[in-house]
């Protein structure tokens, strides 16, 4: 048995779930997004990796409604979405869990 046998793969054809396209996010002297396009179909795992300012989180922020792109569309499941606030992002289903280190006490490592 291998990686892939255990994993849903999407029929060819599968529209996307959650895209993003043509994404842009400017501020004051700084391009934090320019014409970003992202897919995720269903199944499928996605990480965004990138140096510090690339634009990750800003990109995120878009998507779960915390900025509002100054460009692009949002899609989710086949329909154009507009997120004002994160309730909105939430109501179509849109979340996001952020990094805490936190969330439980330090551990020894026999622990």
């Amino acid at each position: 048995m291998n990686a892939t046998q255990d994993r849903y793969i999407a029929a060819p054809g599968t529209a996307p779930l959650v895209q993003l396209k043509g994404i842009a996010k400017y501020f004051p002297g700084v391009v934090a997004n320019q014409d970003v396009d992202l897919d995720v179909l269903p199944g499928e795992i996605h990480a965004l990796l990138g140096e510090n300012g690339a634009g990750k989180s800003t990109l995120m922020n878009i998507l779960t409604g915390i900025y509002q792109p100054d460009a692009g569309e949002i899609t989710i499941d086949g329909y154009a979405k507009e997120f004002a606030t994160p309730l909105d992002a939430i109501a179509a289903g849109i979340g996001m869990v952020h990094q805490h280190f936190k969330l439980v006490q330090a551990f020894t490592v026999a622990e």
